[in-house]
């Protein structure tokens, strides 16, 4: 199982990004995937999770204005952020669960600035 994530970069107050998570070895519609974000000196934090049949949740700081989804036939997952805000700055990583064992991806980071 293979996740790579992209799509991050600099946007200012209140733009928006799409961050993708290519994934191989495993299709997306079978498992849990999430996104998790980091900052510097922090523990990794929970974003937006989706599970196999589409119910989606997000933690209270994102609610509204970011989106996760799947891609079957691109193998993708994605999040969809509108309306950011500065402390959304991080590094992004999506994850699953599969095979008794939590994957991750490499992160791609997004930085808010004007």
């Amino acid at each position: 199982v293979r996740l790579v994530e992209s799509g991050g970069g600099v946007v200012q107050p209140g733009g928006s990004l799409r961050l993708s998570c290519a994934v191989s070895g495993i299709p997306v519609r079978v498992p849990t995937w999430a996104w998790y974000r980091q900052t510097p000196g922090n523990e990794r934090e929970f974003v937006a999770r989706i599970n196999g049949d589409g119910i989606a949740d997000y933690s209270e700081s994102v609610k509204g204005r970011f989106t996760i989804s799947r891609d079957w036939p691109r193998n993708t997952v994605y999040l969809q952020m509108n309306i950011i805000h500065p402390e959304d700055t991080a590094v992004y990583y999506c994850s699953t669960v599969a095979y008794s064992t939590t994957y991750w991806g490499q992160g791609t980071q997004v930085t808010v600035s004007s």
